[in-house]
C-alpha cells in the first residue's frame, strides 16, 4: 500500500475531492494491480495496437492513471467505503446502508462525468464535415495524462480510462460477484451477492444524459441491501480520511481481490468472478460510448468518424 496524502486539514481535504470529483482529472494498491487493469482493458476493448496500449498499459496507459499521486488516495476514484454490515448480521455496524449507497453514488459520479467530458472530447476528431483530423489522432508520441489541452483522442482516452478505472475496481472491491465461503457472516466475511450480470446502477451512458437528482435516485433504488465495498483508509466523498477501520467491513481484511492471492481471492473463485465482471462491464461501456457518439454526431457520419478514429491506430488514412 502507498502511503497517505499528508494529513493537512479538512478544508484541503476537501478541496482536494471536489478537484477529483469535478475535473476528474489523475489516482496504486488498493486498486486491481497495474496488470490485471491492463489484463481486463485488454479483453474488453477490439482496438488497434498502439491505442489500446495508449489505454490500457500496465504502467503507463489511461487505465490506471487513477493510481498514481495525488489521486490513488481518493477513495470514490476506487469505489471504496461504501462498506456496510445489515443489522441481522451486525446490530451495531457503525455505518448506515445509507451512508454506504452515498459513498458508492460518489464513485459512480466520477465514471458520469468522466463519460460526458469524454463525449465533448471527441467533438475535436473530425472535421464539420466527418473527415478525421490528422493532427488531432496521432499516437507518434505517446499521451500525458495531466488533464491538460492536447491532442483529441488523448483527451478522449484520459477521460474513459479515469472513467472505466473505477468501474473495475467496483468488481475488485465489493461483493457483487463474490461466492459464499464457509463460517458465519461477519465483519471478516461478509455476505457473497453472487451477481454474474453487470451492475445495473453502472447505467454511465443512460445517467450521463439525466439531471444528476434523478440518475442517483434511479442509482440508489438499484443498490442492493446487502452490497458493500471494503472500508479503506483513504478520503471519502466527505473529504475525511479516516485513521482507521476498526469494526468495519475493510477492503484489506474482507474483500480486497485486487490481486489472485488475497485471501477472498481464492475463495470460490472469485479473482476469476471479479475480473470476469469487470471484463464485461468496459465491454458494456465502450459500447454505450460508441452508441452515445454516433447519436449525439449524427451529420456527416460524424460520430461514426469518431469511432473509427478511436479504433484504429492511424484513422487518417483507415477511416475515409
Amino acid at each position: 500500500m502507498p502511503p497517505g496524502l499528508p494529513r493537512t486539514s479538512c478544508t484541503a481535504l476537501a478541496a482536494l475531492l471536489t478537484a477529483a470529483l469535478a475535473i476528474v482529472p489523475i489516482g496504486p494498491a488498493h486498486s486491481f494491480t497495474g496488470d490485471n487493469h491492463e489484463d481486463i482493458t485488454r479483453a474488453a476493448l477490439p482496438w488497434e495496437s498502439i491505442t489500446l496500449t495508449e489505454m490500457a498499459d500496465a504502467h503507463v496507459g489511461a487505465i490506471n492513471g487513477n493510481d498514481r499521486p495525488p489521486y490513488f488516495d481518493v477513495g470514490p476514484l476506487h469505489c471504496d467505503n461504501a462498506d456496510y454490515l445489515a443489522p441481522r448480521h451486525a446490530s451495531d455496524y457503525p455505518r448506515t446502508r445509507d451512508e454506504a449507497t452515498t459513498e458508492l453514488l460518489a464513485c459512480v459520479r466520477t465514471s458520469v462525468t468522466r463519460f460526458r467530458n469524454a463525449v465533448e472530447a471527441a467533438d475535436g476528431l473530425v472535421d464539420a464535415d466527418g473527415t478525421v483530423r490528422a493532427d488531432q489522432s496521432d499516437l507518434s508520441s505517446h499521451c500525458t495524462w495531466n488533464g491538460k489541452p492536447g491532442r483529441a483522442k488523448c483527451a478522449v482516452l484520459e477521460q474513459l480510462g479515469r472513467g472505466w478505472h473505477q468501474i473495475e475496481d467496483f468488481y475488485a472491491h465489493s461483493n457483487w460477484s463474490d461466492r459464499p465461503a464457509p463460517g458465519p457472516v461477519g465483519l471478516d466475511n461478509p455476505p457473497r451477492l453472487e451477481r454474474t450480470d453487470v451492475a445495473p446502477f453502472l447505467d454511465i451512458r443512460r445517467y450521463s444524459a439525466m439531471k444528476d437528482a434523478d440518475w442517483t435516485r434511479d442509482a440508489r433504488e438499484r443498490i442492493p441491501a446487502d452490497l458493500a465495498t471494503g472500508c479503506y483508509t483513504d478520503i471519502d466523498s466527505t473529504g475525511l480520511k479516516p485513521a482507521d477501520c476498526d469494526g468495519r467491513v475493510t477492503h484489506n481484511r474482507a474483500l480486497n481481490k485486487d490481486t489472485a492471492a488475497s485471501t477472498r481471492s481464492r475463495t470460490g473463485d472469485n479473482f476469476h468472478h471479479a475480473t470476469a465482471g469487470a471484463t464485461a462491464e468496459i465491454t458494456r461501456q465502450w459500447n454505450d460510448f460508441k452508441a452515445e457518439l454516433i447519436a449525439k454526431y449524427p451529420d456527416h457520419r460524424r460520430g461514426a468518424q469518431m469511432v473509427c478514429a478511436l479504433v484504429h491506430d492511424e484513422p487518417a488514412s483507415a477511416c475515409p
